[in-house]
């Protein structure tokens, strides 16, 4: 099974009801296979703390850690790699800065920045946001399941699915195509993240 594969969990310190960290923990504990750190509001400094603790849970369980956007953080912890939005630091840069082997992964929201990632050399792309979501305001309007087959067929890259997926609507993502499935509210908002994040590894992992 490729490592780019299977539940992607993105943290949120504003919605998590129990601490990000333990959040991480109980999606791990469930089948988790990416851990992305998300933080818009903390210093560096914090960050590092918190990136430092949630890589070395990723390390124990052979998870692969991600931090959006922060090459400097990625780098104080010794990342995985990251992952990069259309208005951040170019594929390039962050290829050079970064060690080699690490990955990169990019957010798309069409065909056209698909293969433009494609062609600078990133990893993966993540297609958002296929349905409506409250957790990212600017994430624009959703694109659903039909973006998902466009780059399926038009790019040869890993595709990871963003943008209020849960499970409702998980198997159609899937059957659309989508390597991974990237959650976020579905697991932190949910009164059990552990039991939610359970509930979606089976109905990804169901598909094999």
């Amino acid at each position: 099974m490729s490592k780019l594969s299977g539940l992607y969990f993105i943290t949120d310190s504003k919605l998590s009801k129990q601490g990000i960290v333990a959040d991480v923990q109980q999606a791990i504990e469930a089948g988790c296979r990416i851990v992305q750190y998300r933080e818009k509001e903390k210093s560096t400094a914090e960050m590092v703390t918190e990136a430092k603790e949630i890589a070395a849970l990723c390390r124990e369980h052979d998870v692969l850690f991600l931090v959006n956007n922060d090459v400097d953080v990625a780098l104080a912890v010794d990342a995985d790699g990251v992952h990069l939005g259309q208005q951040d630091m170019p594929i390039a840069i962050a290829r050079k800065l970064l060690e080699g082997g690490k990955i990169i992964g990019v957010t798309v929201h069409n065909l056209e920045e698909a293969l433009q990632a494609e062609k600078q050399g990133a990893d993966y792309v993540s297609v958002s946001p296929i349905f409506e979501t409250k957790t990212k305001p600017d994430a624009g309007k959703p694109a659903g399941i039909e973006l998902i087959k466009e780059v399926k067929e038009g790019a040869k890259l890993p595709i990871v699915a963003i943008g209020g997926i849960n499970e409702g609507n998980v198997q159609l993502v899937l059957e659309a195509g989508a390597d991974s499935v990237a959650v976020i509210s579905a697991i932190v908002c949910s009164n059990n993240p552990g039991q939610a994040a359970k509930r979606m590894v089976e109905k990804i992992e169901g598909r094999k």
